[in-house]
């Protein structure tokens, strides 16, 4: 899908991974881009390129999504940059926080669901009215496969996965009527991204563990964010609703669906 002239299209979690080549491909496409990510040197340096590369409009935005009022101002300062010229927003940002339930800290647990739950439920609250005017626009919400299935350990960030799935399964479905507005939920499986390295733990873990863990979790994780991307650039000019990002992902959707309350027997043991 070629973007109409002076369409721009918002991703967050951009500096690295599954958002840091989606960039790159709606760059290419003929976008402008507005770009958040906490990360600003990573940011910037990756609009340089795009803007060397492709000759492309590049507006970054340092924010971190853990602050709500930060959530906020980026939505209204979009929306005064540019209004009906919107016409693509990825809710792509996101944490990992590992830990059971019962060692995670309630902060770190309000963090990781304003992050990847509550950040992208306003930026779309702000911003469905002009994504919808103008040519129309489109909503990607990124979710996980741990959005379809919930292991131990990572209560938190399946909770706000699975969050972010149901808003985005309701918001389909209130949209399905409006021909020039809609969503694409992606549930990724295990791609090539910086979140293991980053992942938040709680207080007091051994660091040997940890790093057993990390390079345990690393391991799964096969896709090259580039494939990931274009999968989902694919699903986005489909006008799909849903997309399921890698064999495993789409494994274990269809373990979960056959086995609904004893999925976790199966999976686990090749966890």
């Amino acid at each position: 899908m070629t973007a109409p002239s002076k369409s721009v299209a918002v991703i967050t979690g951009a500096a690295s991974g599954i958002g840091h080549e989606l960039a790159s491909l709606f760059a290419a496409r003929g976008y402008g881009l507005a770009l958040v990510d906490i990360d600003a040197a990573g940011l910037n340096v990756h609009a340089d390129a795009l803007r060397e590369r492709h000759g492309c409009d590049v507006m970054t935005y340092v924010v971190d999504l853990a602050q709500p009022q930060a959530v906020r101002d980026l939505a209204t300062s979009l929306d005064v940059a540019y209004g009906e010229h919107l016409a693509l927003l990825v809710n792509n940002a996101g944490i990992a926080l590992g830990g059971r339930f019962d060692a995670v800290k309630e902060t770190d647990f309000d963090s990781c669901m304003q992050i990847n739950f509550n950040a992208a439920v306003h930026l779309v609250r702000a911003l469905l009215a002009p994504l919808e005017a103008g040519a129309g626009g489109w909503i990607v919400n990124v979710s996980s496969i741990f959005g379809i299935v919930a292991p131990p350990g990572q209560a938190a960030y399946s909770a706000s996965k699975f969050a972010l799935r149901g808003f985005s399964e309701g918001l389909t479905h209130e949209l399905a009527s409006r021909p020039k507005i809609g969503v694409t939920t992606v549930f990724p499986g295990g791609v090539k991204t910086s979140i293991a390295r980053n992942a938040r733990v709680p207080e007091g873990v051994d660091e040997g563990i940890r790093a057993q863990q990390i390079a345990a979790m690393e391991a799964k994780l096969t896709m090259d964010p580039q494939e990931a991307a274009k999968i989902i650039a694919t699903a986005v000019d489909r006008r799909s609703a849903r997309v399921l990002v890698g064999k495993d992902a789409r494994l274990a959707e269809k373990i979960q669906r056959l086995l609904p309350t004893r999925y976790w027997k199966i999976i686990g043991r090749s966890a």
